[in-house]
């Protein structure tokens, strides 16, 4: 079928196509008057990402990747049971007369009301994130103007309610388990604190550390004493083993050095002595016996020093065995010492350990319990919906424009069924296409000529050809 068949068919049931599209449209027209009007309210919350919590004091602010799905969470949210249960229990639904029979009627008792309710309430509602933004939008559709406007306040109000409690009852939960913990915490701190004071009294300690100092200095002064007192008895053992005449003591003394001198000034006259005077001179005699007297002198004096030295040496033995028990003494008593000073730095790191684990749940447990006290979510109301003036639907142009559109297209399937029930010939074309032979001329019924149609501007002979 071409172009200019098809028109012809149009315009010769064109009473078909006007009937047929007049009759969408007053159908659509009467649809519109007839069916119940409907409005829509509509508000709307942010949600703010980036808002610090005012008890952690971390930033809340999320990437990229978590805020999609957030907001999808926080609509479905907006979509459960729970808020709209609460929006049942806000507006009194299941204290109505009239909406428990409307349950009773349809569930015969079976089930919860509110949770019926809520459905109900479902049917009308609409959510829906704005595009590139974290505002959620939220619209209910009804019959009633007030009304609708009311739920959706009503569901906004509630979604917030729910925010906060879904923030707050988690951390109440654990406000309370943190309490137990904390005195379960405060309990072993307590007996650690206890251990360690048991144990410093039973060992008699003040201040270890200071002890300890004390007492190993001590030591350190005896070890230094032990030292110098050994050097001394080693020095008296050599001179005691050594000739007398050659110990430093003897040779140092000035008597010695005199009487020697004198031996041996008396030595020298009694040589002379010898030679010049007789064995019985007085003046000999005289002298040999002053230089046995001197060397008398001179043997006493150095047995003196060498008793002496003895008694040093015995003497020295004596103060290192006394000094070498003192350190060992000393040495156990510093050893007892860091020993105890060990094992009370165990009790204190036991009770320092259960300090900072009673810290830490204290205050993990004030954190919780202000959480649970808070107010505040990141979900601020950005508007509050009012009454429509106008009802959403039905919209009777937008209706009436669409059953144009449709008229139009069902009132040219009718006109071509029709057509294809009721074939005409209306040209040149469907003559040739129901008889399948060659138009050779087309005649005009009107006297005034005019112009050829397009199929029979020419005669048509068997091959096709022009005339």
């Amino acid at each position: 079928m071409t172009l200019y068949q098809f028109l012809l068919i149009l315009r010769a049931r064109y009473k078909v196509f006007i009937l047929v599209l007049l009759g969408s449209i007053a159908l659509a027209l009467a649809a519109s008057l007839l069916l119940p009007r409907k409005y829509t309210a509509e508000t709307s919350v942010l949600v703010d990402m980036r808002t610090p919590d005012p008890v952690a004091g971390a930033d809340a602010g999320m990437s990229s990747t978590v805020t999609p799905s957030y907001i999808a969470t926080q609509v479905d949210i907006i979509g459960g049971d729970l808020v709209a249960q609460r929006v049942v229990k806000t507006l009194k639904l299941d204290e109505d007369p009239k909406n428990k029979a409307a349950w009773l009627k349809a569930t015969e008792g079976r089930g919860s009301m509110d949770a019926w309710l809520a459905k109900e309430l479902q049917t009308g509602l609409q959510v829906q994130p704005a595009r590139e933004s974290n505002v959620i939008n939220i619209t209910y559709k009804g019959s009633d103007a007030d009304h609708v406007a009311l739920v959706a306040n009503t569901f906004a109000q509630a979604y917030l309610d729910t925010n906060l409690s879904l923030k707050t009852e988690p951390a109440r939960l654990y406000a309370t388990w943190f309490d137990e913990q904390t005195k379960v915490s405060r309990g072993k701190l307590e007996e650690a604190q206890a251990r360690l004071s048991n144990y410093q009294q039973k060992a008699g300690i003040v201040s270890t550390d200071e002890r300890v100092d004390y007492e190993t200095a001590k030591l350190a002064q005896i070890s230094t004493q032990l030292t110098t007192v050994q050097g001394e008895t080693t020095d008296s053992q050599s001179k005691r083993n050594g000739r007398g005449d050659t110990v430093a003591e003897v040779m140092q003394s000035p008597l010695i050095n005199n009487l020697k001198g004198d031996i041996a000034r008396l030595e020298a006259k009694s040589e002379e002595n010898n030679v010049n005077l007789g064995v019985n001179h007085p003046m000999r005699q005289r002298v040999e016996a002053e230089l046995a007297s001197l060397k008398s002198r001179l043997a006493s004096e150095s047995g003196r020093i060498s008793a002496s030295i003895e008694t040093a040496y015995r003497v020295g033995k004596d103060r290192e065995r006394e000094l070498q028990g003192a350190v060992n003494s000393q040495r156990a008593r510093v050893l007892m010492l860091n020993k105890q000073r060990d094992e009370l730095n165990v009790y204190r790191r036991d009770v320092e350990a259960a300090q900072r684990a009673y810290e830490t749940v204290s205050q993990s447990a004030s954190q919780t319990r202000l959480q649970s006290l808070t107010n505040q979510t990141n979900v601020v109301r950005l508007n509050t919906a009012t009454s429509p003036v106008d009802p959403s639907s039905p919209k009777i142009q937008l209706n009436l424009l669409i059953a144009a559109f449709g008229g139009t297209l069902l009132g040219v399937a009718c006109a071509l069924l029709l057509e294809l029930m009721n074939r005409r010939v209306r040209s040149t074309e469907d003559l040739m296409q129901m008889l399948d032979l060659p138009v050779l001329a087309s005649l005009s019924s009107s006297s005034v000529p005019r112009r050829m149609l397009p199929g029979s501007r020419h005669l048509a002979l068997g091959n096709g050809s022009p005339a």
